[in-house]
């Protein structure tokens, strides 16, 4: 009966939106406080559902719930340790953004359309979460993924239009690839359950078909996480998106990618080194690329956007340590389930807060927005706690989850590989804290170059009501707690979902704050410092005329991957491939059709005329026409015989009384006709009365059948 609860979580909010769009035909006011009530019931029920179950960490599922005939194999959601953490996390995430969105689109048009993909997305997403099965999994996947596509496009300008079609092209590419590979998991395992995979992968002795199957779904899952190379879309979607979207597309959108990754990771390949190098290398290159592009760029939402695109990178290199480490996997389990859950918490701070300015100033660049929090203490302390947060500072939950992936690193050691892996990660989490120290010092610090502009923004008193400010500072209250108590909040959280990764015990206890572990998170914060002022100040900014600064990207416009590589190769070089193929083969046709249809014409001809020669050549000879002996031309021998008899008489009185009016008739023709019409009268006459016959046999058939029927 309980599982009824996981069946509410996900159908409850596509309910809650098609009802808040139909109020919002009649009343908008109505609507956002119904989209409000809709989400933060989620939240409760969510909550609730954490603190009953949260003590029953150890088993693999509490709740389990089946809706059949959907689809023909039903879907199957269940709640485990995991899942109950991202569930609560998911519908806190949506709740403080729909607060915030209130005011964010008191201006903008198409809001209740807005309203209504907004909840329909937070029920495909929980769908995901919640699923028990990849075929489950794989459906809501695809409904998040096109519900989602309206954020981005919401705006429904050229940059908006553009960012949403490539964010769609990728999701259908991903979702199709990934497809695939569950066809080739349930034709290799026989099952798509996942607390089945496991024992079912390790039985199968084709090792290679996993292989193929698990990287289709990586393919399509790491689309969705924004993993190299498929990030493309998460640069160009965020800084088009709404604040809210942006924040929920970062924080938790991209978790869903990350869901599936561990589930096959954990489900198919549990500790499998080969794997695990495969995932390790995608997490490095993801996790360095990001922060590279956020040092350049001078967007603010573009700079979150490419952040998050190196956290997911920081994730993943913890769930390829996992497969490195073996059954020793504690600090990388730990590790990426606590990173996971300080992004989501992070971004959804963050964003929110670039929600605040662009809802202030109607920019992004960092020229134009340049000094607005000066004088705003309120929103420079909750976009604070997040910079330190991502960055990796002691006391904010980012280095608690770093700490964790960092000793996993060092504990695997490996040789030169692995202390390269290590490099990259501290020079990464360093990238981190120099563009957050640029974002900071940019927006809050720094004076704008325009006097006057400077003025305007220190003039702002009210740039938030009080809604917003609660869904802020209460998300920054969160995120600030969540990190000052490491071992009473977030170890306790690991060990929640630590079952979902298949980790037992929980390992030993870190000492977070010893000069072991500060010491890594020291060498990012210098190497921060360095990037900043070496870098970012003296490279990354200009000066203009009247000695006034500016920050410029110099990112080479060329190097874009989407422009460089996947539109030339899927737009233009695909279809001339393509293209080719197809003149070859028409032309090949072409010859074929010019050779072989004279040939297929002579041969018919020959063979059609065969059977009339050798019909003709028997009739002419062995089945030759030969007249009947007694055959009569017409008529019967009485016909013949009474027929010649009056052509005599007839000639008798032409040459006696009839010598004036001779009558000259054919008696034996006549006859002959006057017997072949009585023969056919006869016929018609027999006919008609076998037709009587039968149809008086049928009556009287029928009328029996009547009889014993009765």
């Amino acid at each position: 009966m309980n599982g009824i609860l996981l069946a509410i979580l996900v159908f409850y909010p596509f309910l809650g939106g098609l009802l808040s769009y139909v109020v919002g035909l009649k009343n908008e006011t109505y609507r956002d406080y119904l989209a409000d009530f809709v989400t933060a019931s989620e939240f409760v029920l969510a909550l609730a559902l954490l603190f009953v179950y949260g003590g029953r960490a150890g088993e693999a599922a509490v709740l389990e719930c089946h809706v059949p005939e959907i689809c023909g194999f039903g879907l199957n959601f269940t709640l485990d340790g995991f899942r109950l953490l991202y569930g609560a996390i998911a519908a806190l995430m949506w709740m403080m953004t729909t607060i915030l969105s209130r005011e964010y689109f008191k201006h903008h048009g198409n809001r209740n359309r807005f309203y209504l993909f907004l909840l329909l997305t937070l029920g495909a997403t929980m769908g995901v979460f919640l699923s028990a099965d990849l075929y489950t999994t794989f459906i809501f996947f695809e409904i998040m993924s096109f519900t989602s596509y309206v954020w981005v496009a919401q705006e429904e300008n050229e940059p908006s239009l553009k960012a949403a079609i490539t964010y769609l092209a990728v999701a259908v590419i991903g979702g199709l690839v990934m497809l695939m590979g569950i066809f080739l998991v349930y034709h290799a395992l026989g099952t798509v359950a996942m607390d089945e995979l496991l024992a079912a992968a390790a039985q199968y002795p084709d090792k290679k078909l996993l292989y193929i199957a698990g990287s289709c779904m990586l393919f399509g899952f790491g689309a969705k996480a924004g993993a190299f190379p498929l990030h493309i879309w998460l640069p160009k979607a965020h800084p088009v998106a709404p604040a809210p979207a942006s924040a929920l597309l970062s924080g938790i959108l991209t978790k869903t990618g990350v869901f599936g990754i561990l589930v096959i990771s954990c489900g198919m390949f549990l500790h499998d080194s080969a794997w695990g190098r495969l995932i390790l290398l995608i997490g490095v290159l993801t996790m360095f690329g990001g922060a590279l592009l956020a040092v350049f760029a001078i967007d603010l939402k573009r700079t979150l956007a490419c952040s998050s695109m190196s956290q997911i990178g920081f994730i993943m290199v913890g769930i390829g340590m996992q497969g490195l480490l073996g059954e020793e996997n504690a600090l990388a389990v730990h590790g990426t389930l606590l990173h996971m859950m300080n992004h989501s918490l992070i971004k959804l701070v963050l964003f929110m807060a670039a929600g605040v300015i662009y809802m202030n100033t109607h920019a992004l660049d960092l020229n134009k927005i340049r000094g607005f929090g000066r004088k705003k203490p309120l929103l420079k302390a909750i976009f604070l706690t997040g910079a330190l947060a991502i960055g990796g500072i002691p006391l904010f939950g980012g280095y608690i989850s770093k700490t964790l992936l960092h000793e996993s690193i060092v504990e695997f050691g490996g040789g030169f590989v692995m202390r390269a892996v290590e490099y990259i990660f501290l020079f990464s989490g360093g990238l981190t804290v120099a563009y957050m120290t640029k974002l900071f010092v940019a927006v809050f610090v720094e004076k704008n170059e325009d006097a006057a502009v400077q003025k305007k923004f220190d003039e702002m008193k009210a740039y938030m009501n009080p809604e917003s400010t609660f869904a802020l500072a209460g998300s920054a209250l969160i995120l600030l707690l969540w990190g000052l108590f490491p071992h009473k909040l977030m170890d306790r959280a690991a060990a929640l979902g630590q079952s979902f990764m298949h980790l037992e015990e929980f390992g030993h206890v870190v000492s977070y704050f010893s000069w072991k572990n500060l010491s890594g998170a020291c060498i990012s914060i210098a190497i921060g410092a360095l990037v900043y002022l070496l870098v970012i100040r003296k490279l990354l900014m200009k000066k203009e005329q009247g000695g006034k600064t500016a920050y410029i990207n110099c990112w080479p416009a060329w190097l874009d991957l989407e422009n460089l590589l996947y539109r030339p190769v899927l737009l233009e070089l695909l279809p001339a491939v393509c293209g080719a193929a197809c003149m070859v083969l028409d032309r090949f046709v072409d010859m074929a059709v010019k050779c072989v249809i004279p040939v297929c014409h002579v041969t018919c001809r020959v063979f059609d005329s065969l059977p009339d020669l050798l019909v003709v050549g028997l009739r002419k000879t062995v089945y030759r026409d030969s007249p009947l002996p007694h055959e009569l031309p017409e008529g019967n021998a009485f016909t013949l015989a009474a027929g010649k008899i009056l052509n005599g008489w007839q000639k008798f009185a032409n040459a006696t009384w009839r010598r004036k009016n001779k009558t000259d008739k054919d008696y034996v023709h006549i006859l002959a006709v006057k017997n072949a019409e009585l023969k056919e009268n006869n016929m018609i006459i027999g006919r008609s009365l076998s037709f009587g016959l039968l149809l008086v046999c049928i009556g009287l058939c029928l009328t029996l059948v009547y009889i014993l029927w009765l």
